[in-house]
């Protein structure tokens, strides 16, 4: 072990201090500690979670295959935090399009359709009165403006539009909502303009607003969270239906089909083109960049972007045409920060000149009309072949009122259903789901909801220090991730009959000081270590050396604003073992197992499952652990998404039955580290 520690550090891996001054081995309180007079590694973690206004560079890659696997990642990582992994079955739509409204060479009409059993999308439908030929199609996800499709702003309001150039006349910026799929259609263009959950005629699930607002309704709860339901992946689900319904018309060119909106429509748009490859071109309008990531609960969801960011997101895309319009808010950068490597990344695949970005920083958060010209001019290129500037003609906008899907002949569904009701038909289809799942499908699961699996490098932040101590060797060190700012303190301890065959990693409530008790080494680890195997224990996040003072805090109006950013405190536990694993494996060892003892046995089930036969034997507390049996979001052992893949037994089963010993089931009699030992050794 001592010539393969030699040889890591030979090689060049890195050397970070983590903190200034190291404890000494003959430290009486505890061997393993690593820091003195207070001292803490220097771990990202304890500084505090990661928020939606942080800051999201992206980094482009440098091989094409490089790219594809990290695609492959964040992409399935989006589809599970949706809620949309594996993708739900596709009912019928049984869409209803009504009331005709002749226009000047544009028809509108009234659309609702059920994207699932008892849950409706609400619409207008805009199609070019030329007949005899199939258009093609953009959806128009509206944003955040309070009244939605049917935003009519007031005089004043109007005015002020128009004198900072955001519009050119009155009557235009009153009802500018109506521009795009006016002039879209006029273009030949087809255009579906549907609600978001909440706006307009789509009232049956309330939008819950913005941060700070308490998120309600019944998708803020810890089932919520359990079985990855929120409103962000419902109004996904309600694009790709979208997607659905243009496709279905007999008028649309099914593979030429655009999608835009500003804001929190913009949000709609690129997380659509992200996963539906049936979206051609995508204009996201002042949404994407690497500041503010987006301030409502419908744009944010537990697993979301962790570890990646808007630009990421957006780059998803490519090679297909995207444009970027960006105003005087959180965008305004994107020509100097974003831009240039989602240009990188369209260079490195083929297709530089797919993607483009124009800024007007005269202007305030808006879809105002030069914006709206510049997206006319990218979908006529891109859906239709024209290379032309278009600018934008006056048009006669409807009375919002009469934009309205639901009238007498055609009420409201009678199958319609609230949160409640809805998320109970969500739950039922998603368990049936997800007993069809085979292991390769649930481990990927896993991995998106533990935002991390077994590395394959580990930086080494200090050490490793050894030394002797009671006849046996010493080891201690602090660990990292490649990629990541972690700085995870480890100790271990191997006798003389250690030979480099077996490692156990001990995962302990009590850390790395758990191998001694006082000054001696544990009973249940000197017969590991007897046995010839070395024992290895780190401090997970909030044990030991790497304890939180202010404990892993949860947003309180709404979980998604933490766990969408950052690992939950179960999961950065499993990050912590994984990489002790990893580190395990890189120093050669022939077998590793891996012990899970008290609140941390359900840590070690997950890493093994993560892990996959790079883990041999688990022996593990399983800790009365019931996920279904969770009630607050902020719970330590919380997990998004774990109930949807049918809980701690779901994830037990990927380790297999020969290789595993787990007790302690309904919490009641904890597991006897001895007998653990004593399996892991036979």
């Amino acid at each position: 072990m001592l010539s393969r520690r030699q040889m890591l550090l030979a090689s060049g891996a890195a050397l970070v201090p983590a903190c200034t001054r190291w404890a000494t081995a003959a430290d009486a309180a505890d061997p393993t500690r690593v820091f003195t007079d207070g001292k803490k590694p220097d771990d990202f973690r304890l500084r505090g979670h990661k928020t939606l206004n942080d800051y999201f560079p992206f980094t482009p890659p440098k091989t094409k295959e490089e790219w594809a696997k990290r695609r492959e990642r964040v992409r399935e990582q989006v589809l599970v935090s949706q809620g949309l992994w594996p993708m739900p079955e596709k009912t019928p739509l049984n869409a209803v399009v009504h009331g005709k409204i002749d226009r000047d060479g544009y028809t509108v009409e009234k659309v609702f359709f059920a994207s699932m059993p008892g849950h409706y999308v609400c619409g207008n439908l805009y199609r070019p009165k030329a007949g005899g030929k199939k258009h093609p199609a953009v959806l128009f996800a509206h944003g955040h403006w309070a009244a939605g499709r049917f935003q009519e702003e007031n005089e004043a309001t109007a005015k002020a539009m128009v004198a900072r150039g955001e519009e050119s006349d009155v009557e235009r910026a009153k009802l500018f909502m109506q521009a795009i799929p006016i002039t879209l259609a006029k273009l030949g263009f087809v255009v579906f303009q549907y609600d978001m959950v909440g706006y307009a005629d789509s009232t049956a699930i309330k939008h819950v607003a913005r941060s700070g607002v308490p998120a309600g309704d019944g998708f803020a709860d810890a089932e919520g969270e359990l079985r990855l339901q929120s409103l962000m992946g419902l109004q996904t689900w309600n694009s790709i239906r979208a997607v659905d319904f243009v496709q279905s018309l007999p008028d649309v060119d099914g593979a030429k089909i655009g999608v835009t909106g500003a804001s929190g429509g913009g949000t709609q748009s690129f997380v659509l083109a992200a996963i539906d490859e049936r979206i051609t071109a995508a204009v996201p309008a002042v949404m994407v960049s690497t500041a503010m990531q987006g301030g409502c609960v419908c744009e944010n969801c537990s697993l979301f972007r962790v570890g990646t960011g808007n630009i990421e997101l957006a780059a998803l895309i490519a090679p297909r045409p995207m444009a970027l319009p960006s105003a005087n808010d959180w965008t305004k950068e994107i020509l100097t920060k974003g831009y240039p490597q989602l240009k990188q990344l369209y260079r490195l695949l083929g297709a530089e000149e797919n993607v483009t970005a124009r800024a007007w920083l005269r202007l305030p958060h808006n879809y105002g009309r030069p914006s709206r010209e510049y997206m006319y001019e990218f979908f006529l290129k891109h859906l239709k072949g024209q290379e032309e500037s278009i600018p934008e003609p006056a048009f006669a906008p409807l009375p919002p009122k009469q934009l309205s899907v639901f009238d007498a002949d055609h009420p409201r569904p009678k199958d319609e259903l609230g949160a409640k009701g809805l998320r109970q038909k969500m739950a039922e289809a998603s368990d049936q789901q997800a007993k069809g799942l085979k292991p390769d499908e649930l481990r990927k699961a896993l991995r998106a909801m533990l935002c991390d699996e077994l590395p394959a490098e580990i930086a080494i932040r200090r050490g490793p220090e050894e030394s002797k101590h009671d006849g046996l060797v010493l080891h201690r060190a602090v660990l990292g991730r490649k990629d990541e700012a972690d700085a995870v303190p480890h100790a271990g301890v191997m006798g003389p009959k250690f030979k480099g065959d077996s490692v156990v990693v001990w995962v302990h409530p009590n850390g790395k000081a758990s191998l001694f008790d006082g000054e001696k080494l544990a009973a249940p680890v000197k017969a590991l270590v007897d046995a010839g195997c070395a024992v290895v224990a780190p401090d997970v996040l909030g044990v030991g050396e790497l304890a939180m003072a202010k404990g892993f805090a949860v947003d309180k109006t709404y979980a998604g604003f933490t766990y969408g950013y950052n690992r939950s405190l179960l999961a950065n536990r499993v990050h912590d073992v994984l990489t002790t694993v990893g580190f395990a494996r890189s120093l050669g060892a022939k077998t590793v197992h891996l012990i899970g003892l008290g609140e941390l046995g359900p840590v070690a089930v997950l890493a093994k499952a993560a892990a996959g036969d790079a883990v041999k034997k688990l022996a593990a507390d399983l800790h009365g652990l019931e996920f279904a049996k969770i009630t607050d979001p902020a719970d330590p052992l919380m997990l998004p998404g774990a109930l949807k893949y049918g809980g701690l037994p779901a994830f037990l089963a990927l380790c297999p039955a020969d290789d595993r010993w787990a007790v302690n089931p309904n919490g009641r009699e904890p597991a006897d580290p001895a007998k653990a030992v004593e399996w892991v050794l036979k």
